[in-house]
């Protein structure tokens, strides 16, 4: 049975609200499962669309990756659009002022610092100060709702950030709706929240299992590769090795000019991992790190994604890295609109207090035994439970 999207559920029936005043929080990879983006097919049923809200990377989802977007009017529907990711984070009182309902639909990749989820929290915090309901589309994570899979640490709040506000872990195996639901008991924000569900979606399946094309969600994740990979791989942002920003297989590869790939290869491959397979390979970005430069390092190709566990693999590929290359290797700061001076990136992806670069100069056994521990979930297959909306069989 193929996966229908909480959009295409609500569109097979459609609701008494639809010719309320409504607010849509959107972007273009939101999409109903025969690819036509979801405001153009609310439109078509003709649900009373008036606005819509962008989050990062704009409503085309081609906006730079930490760049701040700008309201403007959306082409394919003449709507205005109010962006979220600029001087403001949340709708504020004149942006809801004349609506009546408040509609989210954006796809998640399942990853703690993908800022989607954290819109979403500023949307559900500003609904509730304005007393306006809050409906969420919901989809599948696409790396699975598997919480064996879960990967922490879970975020420290003295660390809390547009890249993890609350805590959870990196990789948190649930829905945006099953986070919302979470999100809106345990912080107490008072939400009139409705989760509109999706069907024919089990929990240990992944995005290619749907039955619909992949749809890229930002201008980095181009493929469901770089998304099961992304929680691992997106760590180099904090060191000058290239994650691939500026190619098509943004976190499916790694490098810099100084990097001798195919030893690393011979070494991760050597380790034993087989649900991984790295093979030597050289890029030129055109943007980010080593723009326009000629690039040595890594591809990574996962074989076994129910067993692949990229936060480890990201820590142990830098601490790899680091060790063959103490003279190149650098530390260094990720600027973004909501970090401008870029400053402790590593503990803020990671989540921990503080120091985490020193995890890397522990010596091997200390260092393989303190990414088992920080990686471990502490209790989030009982935390999350109570708002699990789809069991370990075919959501009917």
């Amino acid at each position: 049975m193929a996966v229908r999207f909480g959009i295409d559920c609500v569109l097979a029936t459609p609701p008494i609200w639809k010719t309320k005043r409504i607010g849509l929080v959107t972007n273009h990879a939101a999409t109903t499962h025969d690819l036509v983006p979801s405001r153009q097919a609310l439109l078509q049923q003709q649900f009373n669309i008036q606005k819509l809200f962008s989050p990062e990377h704009g409503l085309d989802v081609l906006g730079t990756d930490g760049h701040a977007m700008k309201d403007g009017t959306d082409p394919l529907t003449g709507l205005p659009i109010v962006s979220l990711y600029s001087t403001k984070l949340a709708p504020s009182i004149d942006d809801l002022i004349d609506l009546d309902t408040i509609l989210f639909d954006i796809p998640d990749v399942g990853c703690r610092f993908y800022t989607y989820l954290w819109t979403l929290t500023h949307v559900m915090e500003a609904c509730a100060k304005q007393e306006k309901k809050l409906i969420i589309l919901d989809r599948p994570n696409p790396v699975s709702g598997n919480l064996e899979l879960a990967e922490g640490p879970l975020l420290n709040e003295i660390q809390s950030s547009f890249i993890g506000r609350w805590p959870i872990p990196i990789r948190h195996s649930c829905t945006l709706g099953e986070l919302a639901l979470y999100f809106n008991t345990v912080r107490h924000l008072h939400c009139n929240l409705e989760i509109i569900r999706c069907e024919g979606w089990e929990r240990n399946s992944f995005q290619p299992g749907w039955g619909t094309r992949f749809v890229p969600t930002s201008p980095a994740i181009q493929s469901f590769e770089s998304m099961l990979l992304y929680p691992g791989l997106c760590l180099l942002e904090a060191t000058n090795i290239s994650e691939g920003r500026g190619t098509y297989d943004a976190f499916r590869i790694a490098g810099a000019p100084w990097i001798n790939g195919k030893a690393i290869a011979g070494i991760l491959n050597d380790m034993g991992l087989d649900e991984v397979i790295v093979t030597p390979t050289n890029f030129t970005p055109t943007e980010s790190k080593y723009a326009n430069q000629l690039c040595w390092g890594l591809q990574l190709e996962v074989r076994e994604p129910d067993f692949f566990q990229p936060v480890s693999y990201g820590l142990i590929l830098i601490r790899l890295i680091k060790q063959m290359y103490p003279q190149s290797f650098e530390w260094k700061p990720y600027p973004t609109l909501v970090n401008p001076t870029g400053k402790q990136h590593l503990d803020k992806l990671l989540g921990i207090i503080s120091g985490s670069e020193q995890l890397f100069e522990l010596p091997l056994p200390k260092f393989i035994a303190e990414i088992t521990r920080l990686t471990q979930c502490r209790n989030w297959k009982e935390e999350i439970g109570p708002y699990l909306l789809y069991e370990n069989s075919t959501f009917l």
